[in-house]
């Protein structure tokens, strides 16, 4: 478990993400297929409010045959500068909300991690004393126009 600067445990949000290569969600769009006829994935995702990307496995990465475009430098916990893969075009849904990403490539994680841009994006309530993870608003309403 982890802990707070009071020494107070805190708890690890895991949520279910499904992830697809954006490309095939569009061409299957174009071709008036349905969206289930798309490869996607199940994932757990570790909710970060202190980092700021998405990083995904190697293994989901190759099972999504998404692209990667680049690489990106990464500094590790233990302030570790590392360059890692970036891959672009990954459709991410969480709380019945969606949105395309970048993401980093990690190739020893078993889990997603999903940082602030992701959260600022589909704009999620994590609930931390319930551990929990939900839309803000129930009428999926993300933006206010003055």
């Amino acid at each position: 478990m982890i802990t707070d600067i009071r020494g107070e445990q805190m708890g690890r949000i895991t949520v279910d993400i499904v992830l697809a290569d954006n490309r095939e969600v569009v061409k299957a769009a174009l071709e008036d297929r349905i969206p289930e006829s798309v490869k996607h994935l199940t994932v757990q995702g570790l909710v970060d409010t202190g980092a700021t990307r998405l990083v995904l496995p190697q293994r989901t990465v190759d099972e999504l045959n998404l692209q990667q475009a680049g690489d990106v430098s990464v500094r590790d916990a233990d302030n570790r500068r590392e360059t890692r893969p970036r891959v672009t075009n990954v459709w991410l849904s969480l709380c019945g909300r969606e949105g395309v990403f970048s993401a980093t490539v990690e190739p020893n994680r078993e889990d997603a991690l999903i940082g602030a841009i992701v959260l600022e994006e589909l704009d999620p309530i994590v609930d931390c004393p319930t551990e929990s993870v939900h839309p803000r608003d129930p009428d999926m309403i993300v933006t206010e126009i003055e």
